[in-house]
């Protein structure tokens, strides 16, 4: 369905948020890929260009309506939506257009076995052999990473995770996550209990997990801190050879060793970091932590490399440097 120079057609419902914008960029930066539409409820008609920078110059957004996104005829769709609010959309791409690879960056489809779980270093089969792929959530990203390269050496003491992240995270719609009053100087917990990225983690894990996050004063980057308890005594040195020979296999995931990330080293990157390993006395207790982009390798730049893997290009093109 590309068109006959062979670039890639992608359409991009939600278009006006930050991962929206972000994706744009991505994209027009990307040697296959160009925007083929996008889509805006309140600035239908627009050119996309005084929206958002790197948008085609003569790109309107269309209607974000189901029945105007089916009638569209691109290779790709991104539905940068709030959770459960893709289904007409993914019902109307279905009917019309049934070879368009959908992805999606909400929570709607994570748990859906019909759907191939977009964590690309560790599921890239699966998305390559797929039209339908659900980009994993910002925190379930980092919290897996931190995890996977020792996931056999655990015990069975469920993982702890707390993590903090800028107020991009909460998106722009107005609420105590993202009031300059509320955070200022401040950080605020919330969803103790139940996040919806714990349930992710615990689901693609196979175990239970629990997650504690928080947002703070700064607009983007997040980090991750686990407490792992491994079944075994290790040593520190047996540890950083693990997270550096998985890492060594994931060209955008890079390990720090014992130095530890934090959300500003992680911002503005299309990869993660993952540091601050540490060891306790009983050998057992195991200290990591994990830093991403939460628009990027945490929304935007893994949903571009869904994109790659499902349309067989090389899976980090348009994403080094």
């Amino acid at each position: 369905m590309s068109d006959r120079s062979g670039t890639i057609r992608v359409g991009l419902v939600g278009a006006r948020g930050y991962t929206g914008a972000e994706l744009v960029r991505l994209i027009d930066g990307h040697p296959g890929l160009e925007l083929s539409y996008a889509c805006s409820r309140a600035h239908a008609g627009d050119p996309v260009i005084d929206h958002i920078d790197h948008a085609p110059a003569d790109l309107r957004f269309l209607e974000a309506e189901a029945s105007t996104v089916g009638a569209q005829q691109a290779d790709v769709c991104v539905l940068a939506l709030p959770n459960d609010a893709s289904a007409r959309y993914v019902a109307a791409i279905d009917e019309a257009c049934p070879d368009t690879v959908i992805v999606d960056l909400s929570a709607d489809h994570r748990f859906d076995e019909d759907w191939a779980y977009g964590l690309c270093e560790q599921n890239a089969d699966a998305i390559g052999a797929s039209r339908r792929i659900a980009n994993p959530g910002c925190y379930a990203t980092a919290m897996q990473f931190a995890t996977l390269p020792v996931l056999d050496l655990l015990g069975d003491v469920p993982p702890v995770f707390a993590g903090i992240s800028g107020v991009s995270g909460a998106g722009s719609t107005p609420s105590p996550k993202n009031d300059p009053e509320v955070l200022h100087d401040n950080v605020l917990p919330y969803a103790p209990v139940g996040h919806v990225h714990e349930r992710e983690v615990s689901h693609q894990l196979g175990r239970a997990v629990r997650f504690m996050p928080h947002v703070a004063p700064f607009f983007r980057g997040l980090s991750v801190s686990a407490a792992l308890t491994l079944r075994e005594p290790a040593m520190l040195s047996d540890i950083v050879e693990r997270y550096t020979t998985w890492c060594a296999d994931h060209p955008l995931v890079r390990t720090l060793e014992t130095h530890t990330p934090t959300p500003r080293d992680g911002a503005d990157t299309n990869g993660a970091l993952i540091g601050g390993l540490a060891i306790g006395d009983d050998g057992r207790a195991l200290g990591v932590t994990c830093a991403i982009d939460n628009l990027l390798k945490g929304a935007a730049s893994q949903a571009i490399q869904n994109i790659n893997l499902a349309l067989g290009l090389d899976p980090l093109e348009g994403l080094m440097p």
